[in-house]
């Protein structure tokens, strides 16, 4: 299930509040300029190509305009799992919009607003568009499966700005 959770960066044990009504969450984070929306699922088999799941989803993502897009995979190897993960777990931001939509699997961007960090769950049919300069982190959790579509207007717009900042040391994760 997808759900927003919002903590205060001073009590990141016990968030203020939990979202999980979609109307809820798509309001909560359009207050901070985050787009959510849920897409309709496209038929895709199990083993399908990177192109074929980007033929698939090709409408939405023409109507979106994003230029560059990439399959994102998160499955299979344990070490490159902890590799990875580890890696999307520092804080960064990007210069331009980070757009991403769930295939299959789940994940949790963590967005730094201020003094509070709202933790969005994310699953399949998910799309989450994040506004350029906006700091996050992102957690595949401990034993991973996520198939996601990563856009951004130019190849440059992916390269992450990493902040430096430790904060997501202090959250919970995926599988917390």
């Amino acid at each position: 299930m997808s759900y927003v959770a919002v903590y205060a960066i001073a009590t990141p044990d016990t968030p203020n509040k939990v979202l999980t009504h979609f109307d809820d969450i798509v309001s909560t984070l359009a207050e901070h300029a985050v787009r959510f929306a849920r897409w309709q699922p496209a038929p895709i088999e199990k083993g399908a190509s990177d192109a074929d799941m980007l033929a698939a989803y090709q409408p939405q993502l023409d109507a979106l305009g994003y230029a560059a897009v990439e399959v994102l995979r998160a499955a299979g190897d344990p070490a490159q799992n902890a590799q990875l993960r580890a890696r999307l777990l520092d804080e960064r931001r990007y210069s331009e919009d980070a757009v991403h939509f769930f295939i299959a699997g789940q994940g949790q961007f963590n967005l730094h607003l201020g003094d509070y960090v709202y933790a969005v769950r994310c699953e399949k049919n998910d799309l989450l568009v994040i506004p350029a300069g906006m700091p996050h982190w992102f957690d595949i959790g401990e034993n991973p499966h996520c198939v996601t579509l990563r856009m951004f207007n130019t190849a440059k717009g992916c390269e992450p700005q990493l902040t430096g900042d430790t904060i997501a040391d202090g959250f919970p994760g995926l599988d917390d």
